[in-house]
């Protein structure tokens, strides 16, 4: 793994994420559209790719993915994929989508971002994680990530 200081990738992202904001909500006008992952948090830095969680109707799920699709993305492979959350990634570009249920477990995306925007001690925290992940597979960063997601999610439900 290599990351990105957030003055090289965050406002090339925030960019494309006004792109996609535009064209999700063209194609899904009742679709809730966040900005998730390190890009959307000042201070953090990460690979420079840009996360987006496309919030629907449980029974619209399959539906908006089929839509998405047209959008230039695929499924992504070898993740999580159940009947309330659909990860695409582009075709062209480091963009994912997480299209989730709204109301389901998977708007954790949602509270973790708002944990680390309204914490600069998590930010830090969170940066030393991932520089101690430089040269790391991918799949052990993930889990070092994962785990620092879950405590950081755990200690919200405690406050």
């Amino acid at each position: 793994m290599k990351f990105l200081s957030p003055d090289k990738y965050q406002q090339h992202c925030h960019e494309r994420f006004d792109y996609y904001l535009f064209q999700v909500r063209r194609l899904l006008p009742t679709a809730s559209v966040e900005h998730v992952g390190s890009s959307s948090v000042p201070g953090v830095i990460s690979k420079g790719d840009l996360d987006i969680l496309i919030g629907v109707e449980a029974h619209e799920l399959e539906a908006s993915v089929r839509i998405l699709l047209t959008l230039g993305f695929q499924e992504k492979q070898k993740t999580l994929r159940t009947r309330e959350l659909f990860m695409l990634e582009s075709t062209s570009e480091d963009v994912a989508f997480q299209v989730v249920a709204i109301g389901s477990e998977f708007e954790c995306f949602l509270g973790f971002r708002d944990r680390l925007r309204a914490s600069p001690d998590l930010v830090i925290q969170y940066n030393e994680l991932k520089k101690s992940c430089e040269g790391l597979s991918h799949d052990e960063y993930r889990e070092k990530k994962s785990t620092f997601i879950e405590h950081v999610l755990t200690q919200a439900l405690i406050i």
